[in-house]
């Protein structure tokens, strides 16, 4: 990255934004001001090499983005982060990155993986976290099991969530139609428990915070979740990063992906201080502890990166085909080789290193 790329100011980045055309429409805007330079990030930031991260503000498995900000680990490795806040769906945010209106994010794995499929130039480093997706029933509900779902209605918040997704899997390999005998009604989340509360659907696939907070406040029954049986140690998101990034500069890959990794351990040891720190980005209804109970509940310890992500990206390739959301052609291993690349495979580059270690 040249120096006139290091020197570019706040409102020239604001300015390039307008001009590629990618502002509130488009899903992505500077972030807001809550996160303000900390005496951590108050460096001279000519000395540290600067990125473009993009991030859903109100999702709460990316709590530990905030943690980095906050806490200093992205100029630990001598980053500065332009934090860009993203409102839309996540496979929009997937291609905001290879398009190069953001350098990297983090996804939920089953909803990225069909458009990398279709070409998308990502690559995927880390996979950050697992848990979120619950599938919730009523307390006197005859739903007793997942396979159960068959001949029912369950709310969704799109037909192409990962969640829908996740669940239909888990239909298909009990030999049930996901698409055939199962009726998905799609309804904000805002909306479930109404919906619910109503008959209109018997079941609620959903992620968090909304379906944590569901279960709670209306006292239902978690049927299943995406942390039992074969999937207790798989990733659920993952971070992707521009694959020309990748490429040409792999030490400020090294150093993005180090960072969140680092971050998430830290949200996974101190869940109380990181509910604290990313509590200001959610609604008030919100409070941290409420946060913090959810952050608990994930596995923001999970650090797979190189053969081991490779291993978890082939095996939901696998998943997806059966739901024929994947070519049945596509070989999950060329896939997975294809866009994980061993980031973290030699010592992580701390030439531009000016911060202190985080607390």
């Amino acid at each position: 990255m040249s120096d006139s790329d290091l020197l570019l100011s706040r409102r020239r980045f604001l300015a390039s934004l307008g001009a590629a055309g990618v502002g509130t429409a488009a899903g992505l805007s500077v972030f807001s001001p809550l996160l303000a330079p900390t005496a951590a990030r108050a460096q001279n930031t000519t000395q540290l090499t600067t990125v473009k991260l993009a991030w859903g503000q109100t999702a709460i498995c990316q709590a530990p983005i905030s943690v980095a900000l906050k806490q200093g680990f992205f100029t630990k490795y001598g980053l500065n982060v332009e934090p860009v806040n993203f409102s839309g769906p996540t496979d929009a945010l997937l291609q905001a990155i290879a398009t190069g209106h953001a350098d990297g994010g983090i996804g939920m794995a089953l909803r990225w993986l069909k458009p990398l499929e279709q070409g998308f130039d990502v690559n995927l480093t880390a996979g950050t976290h697992g848990g979120c997706m619950r599938l919730l029933v009523p307390q006197n509900s005859d739903i007793r099991r997942v396979a159960d779902l068959a001949g029912k209605s369950v709310a969704v918040s799109d037909q192409a969530s990962p969640i829908r997704n996740f669940f239909a899997i888990q239909l298909a390999k009990q030999g049930i139609d996901p698409d055939k005998q199962v009726n998905w009604v799609q309804y904000p989340a805002d909306l479930f428990g109404e919906a619910l509360r109503k008959g209109e659907v018997q079941a609620i696939a959903g992620d968090d915070p909304q379906a944590w907070l569901i279960k709670r406040n209306d006292h239902l029954v978690e049927l299943a979740n995406n942390l039992q049986g074969e999937y207790a140690t798989i990733t659920c998101c993952v971070l992707g990063l521009r694959g020309e990034l990748v490429r040409k500069q792999p030490e400020v890959a090294q150093a993005i992906t180090q960072a969140i990794l680092d971050a998430q351990q830290w949200t996974a040891q101190h869940a109380a201080e990181s509910a604290e720190i990313f509590a200001p980005y959610l609604p008030s209804t919100i409070p941290p502890q409420d946060v913090a109970a959810i952050l608990q509940q994930h596995t923001h310890n999970h650090r797979s990166t190189g053969e081991q992500l490779r291993k978890e990206i082939a095996f939901y390739i696998n998943d997806l085909k059966t739901i024929n959301v994947i070519r049945p052609e596509t070989d999950a291993d060329q896939f997975a080789a294809h866009y994980v690349p061993d980031i973290l495979s030699g010592p992580v580059a701390h030439q531009h290193v000016h911060s202190q270690t985080p607390a």
